[in-house]
């Protein structure tokens, strides 16, 4: 059964930070490029960032240069957002994605207010 399973999320002040985990389970992590999406109340989901399977390659929405930092751990079967200078419009609900077969975690909230 493949699960997907994100944490880390919360409440943070404007200019803090948070880091985001999704735990993979079920499939051959390894193999596989990961996303991290996010929604914002009223919004359409948005790919915020994308790894490769060994982790050669990455890229990022315009909105979060500079500020977010995907990574992951092929041993640990995780991959993780690094969240830096949040900003309000940061706020939403963040899932976990496998693209090839479109596996989605449940999502963690990210509200950032002060």
């Amino acid at each position: 059964q493949v699960q997907l399973v994100e944490s880390g999320g919360g409440l943070v002040q404007p200019g803090g930070s948070l880091r985001l985990s999704c735990a993979a389970s079920g499939f051959t992590f390894s193999s596989y490029g990961m996303r991290w999406y996010r929604q914002a109340p009223g919004k359409e989901r948005e790919l915020v960032a994308a790894i490769s399977s060994v982790g050669g390659a990455t890229s990022y929405a315009d909105s979060v240069k500079g500020r977010f930092t995907i990574s992951r751990d092929n041993a640990k079967k995780r991959v993780y957002l690094q969240m830096n200078s949040l900003k309000p419009e940061d706020t939403g609900l963040y899932y976990c994605n496998e693209p090839r077969y479109d596996y989605w975690g449940q999502g963690t909230q990210v509200t950032v207010s002060s």
